[in-house]
């Protein structure tokens, strides 16, 4: 899906990292939320409480998920998934747009 239709969006932004990482969420119209950001070039560690869809729309990074040892390397567009209260890193080598979904559990 390359748009939302029919959405509220909360004019305050999620900023992480000095603003190296920022997001606006966005409420759906089904009352469900996603949020799109973009993350500057960097190291970061992020936790989440539920299950997070992260769909990268354009970048140059790796990610490290939880329970995993070897870091995956995305070039251009994927789609990943993190499990509930869990920690997963990232290493951001280009400027990289994303939109994270929180399905319910």
């Amino acid at each position: 899906m390359s748009q939302f239709d029919q959405v509220s969006v909360v004019k305050e932004a999620n900023i992480y990292y000095e603003g190296q990482v920022t997001s606006r969420t966005v409420i759906l119209g089904d009352g469900s939320k996603v949020t799109l950001g973009i993350m500057l070039p960097g190291s970061y560690e992020f936790g989440t409480d539920s299950r997070e869809i992260m769909e990268i729309l354009s970048g140059d990074l790796r990610v490290l998920l939880p329970g995993e040892e070897d870091w995956q390397e995305i070039q251009g567009q994927a789609t990943f998934h993190v499990p509930a209260e869990s920690k997963f890193k990232l290493e951001i080598r280009s400027v990289t747009d994303y939109c994270c979904s929180y399905p319910a559990e």
